[in-house]
């Protein structure tokens, strides 16, 4: 009989397996479903290898719209708009119960100043943002700073600037960061004009970041208005906008890729992605399928998309070539 117990047990531990597998894997399907209706129910339609507008009558509007940002389960967006003879404004929607609210400002609109540029860390633990809004203990704007809120169970907390040493520049502006927390943004030195303000990088030691360095040559070569980094999150790439002699537009994307520990020249992303008009501030979405990015003129312009694993590939592909001639 003892046998017969053991075989029973061993039965229902294997039957007890296999349903915890099966939910397991359900729920992973279903959170991947969510994940993707979420984006369709914002643009009716998934993108595929040809950009299109990304939340027509929503997110993009008549308005200005640049530097989109998802919560790691892209269930909550940010973004900047400017409206005609407006300010920059971060913009969000939340989805509740299956479906999104409407836009609306962020809570933490300037009351002087102005905000823009989004960006949510891979935890979803922290919302970076740049703004001219006046720092603490100050009257008055002295620049373009980083500013933070942090996630808690009650919602985002009221922003503080970043601190040193990215409060002693004048200019940061488009932060991305990496899993490993390192960070990346366009600034300049003292009396550069915008046009010389490139990509740097803060590596974080120990919890803090001491120091802010300039990115090579491979990343910021020919051209003006190097700026604009969405950092991979396991750093292996890296994309931004520039002004160059290859370009299809007035700025065009570039991606760069890392090998061995060294970053490839920055090759130009091409027809795809890239046109006559401007494209800046890419950003990629936390399951890394799709490529975001603002395309228009000085007046007018909306966010696109576009499915990024082909692309990225064919990409990755040119650049191993290029690198060989």
């Amino acid at each position: 009989m003892n046998w017969l117990k053991t075989n029973i047990k061993s039965r229902r531990f294997a039957t007890a397996s296999i349903f915890l597998a099966a939910s397991m894997l359900s729920l992973g399907c279903s959170k991947r479903l969510v994940e993707t209706s979420s984006l369709a129910s914002l643009s009716k339609s998934m993108p595929n290898d040809e950009a299109t507008v990304f939340g027509k009558g929503t997110i993009s509007t008549d308005a200005f719209e640049f530097g989109i940002t998802f919560s790691p389960d892209m269930d909550e967006v940010f973004w900047t708009r400017r409206e005609t003879n407006s300010n920059n404004e971060i913009w969000t929607m939340k989805m509740e119960e299956g479906t999104w609210t409407d836009p609306e400002p962020a809570f933490f609109k300037a009351k002087s100043g102005w905000d823009f540029e989004p960006h949510i860390n891979l935890q979803g633990s922290r919302l970076y943002f740049g703004s001219t809004r006046p720092l603490p203990n100050s009257s008055k704007s002295s620049g373009l700073h980083q500013w933070y809120s942090e996630r808690t169970q009650n919602g985002w907390t009221d922003p503080i600037p970043l601190e040193s040493p990215f409060i002693d520049k004048s200019v940061i502006m488009y932060l991305t960061s990496s899993k490993k927390g390192n960070l990346f943004f366009t600034t300049g030195e003292e009396g550069d004009e915008p046009e010389d303000w490139v990509i740097y990088q803060s590596i974080i030691q120990e919890g803090r970041y001491l120091s802010i360095e300039r990115m090579g040559n491979a990343i910021n070569f020919e051209g003006e208005y190097i700026a604009h980094s969405y950092i991979a999150p396991d750093e292996s790439y890296i994309i931004y906008d520039a002004k160059r002699s290859d370009g299809l537009g007035d700025s065009d994307l570039y991606i760069s890729f890392k090998r061995k520990g060294n970053w490839s020249k920055a090759l130009n992303m091409g027809p795809t992605v890239n046109t006559h008009l401007t494209e800046m501030c890419p950003s990629v979405s936390p399951d890394q399928k799709y490529l975001f990015f603002h395309r228009g003129d000085e007046n007018q312009g909306d966010i696109y998309w576009v499915k990024f694993s082909t692309l990225k590939k064919q990409l990755e592909i040119q650049s191993k070539i290029n690198s060989k001639i």
